[in-house]
């Protein structure tokens, strides 16, 4: 069974952008309720439908399954909000991959690190270009953003 540690900050500065090269993502919600999500995500070249579950601290199941990705951009047409258009750049710092999704159209203007780990005790260190964390902030889940733009926050 898949299980998905993560944690989610704001960033203080651009001093990452360097770091990475961002490849272009497109995802959706086929469905949203408080006790699962099932995306379809485009990533560069990429397809992947994933279903999470309920969060419980910073971990919830999740599975995913990579897809053809003229079947992917046929499930997006079907999807219930616009997916979501974003740019992923993957830092490494400190032997961890933190993942910075710059979002574009109606969510421009919010950039979003994740980090995931192995364990919700695991330490970790934070690079200088991290702020706020946002774990828990629902208004941060890609789900949320798509059925409420950061655009009407």
């Amino acid at each position: 069974m898949g299980m998905e540690i993560e944690r989610k900050f704001l960033l203080k500065n651009d001093d990452w952008r360097p770091l990475g090269t961002p490849v272009r993502y497109a995802q959706g919600y086929l469905a949203t309720d408080s006790e699962r999500t099932v995306r379809v995500r485009i990533a560069g070249t990429k397809a992947f439908l994933t279903i999470k579950g309920l969060s419980k601290g910073f971990s919830r199941k999740e599975f995913e399954y990579a897809i053809p990705v003229d079947e992917a951009t046929e499930m997006l047409r079907l999807c219930a909000f616009p997916a979501i258009e974003k740019y992923r750049t993957k830092v490494l710092f400190d032997g961890k991959i933190w993942e910075i999704d710059e979002f574009e159209g109606e969510n421009k203007g919010l950039i979003v690190a994740e980090i995931e780990l192995n364990s919700e005790d695991e330490t970790f260190a934070i690079p200088a270009w991290i702020g706020l964390e946002v774990t828990g902030d629902v208004r941060y889940f890609n789900s949320c953003i798509a059925q409420h733009p950061y655009k009407n926050w």
